[in-house]
């Protein structure tokens, strides 16, 4: 599984009062919210779920673009470059709408 563990600390530490568990898919480590994928890792930075309404939203912070693993952008998720994932500002925002898109899910 190649992605980075820095980054999956990060990750765990911003999650850390929140009832998520963690999965290997997608080529890295994801972190799943009532058994739905909020977050995660990938080999080239992370991604996030954030939705089709918060799509546009979070495609305007810095470091954060279309997540295209099979060519074509996925419909809700989001990919964040290495700049994007350091700033604390811009995680948490990228967090708060994936929160917001899940939650709004039926459970798992």
């Amino acid at each position: 599984m190649a992605y980075d563990e820095g980054l999956a600390e990060l990750l765990r530490a911003d999650l850390a009062d929140l009832p998520v568990t963690e999965r290997k898919m997608c080529g890295g480590l994801c972190f799943m919210f009532d058994g739905n994928m909020l977050c995660g890792t990938h080999k080239y930075g992370a991604m996030f779920r954030v939705g089709k309404d918060s799509y546009e939203a979070a495609l305007a912070l810095p470091g954060v673009g279309p997540m295209a693993f099979t060519g074509r952008p996925m419909a809700g998720m989001v990919d964040v470059s290495d700049d994007g994932i350091a700033d604390d500002a811009v995680r948490a925002k990228l967090l708060a709408l994936a929160l917001a898109f899940v939650k709004s899910l039926p459970a798992k």
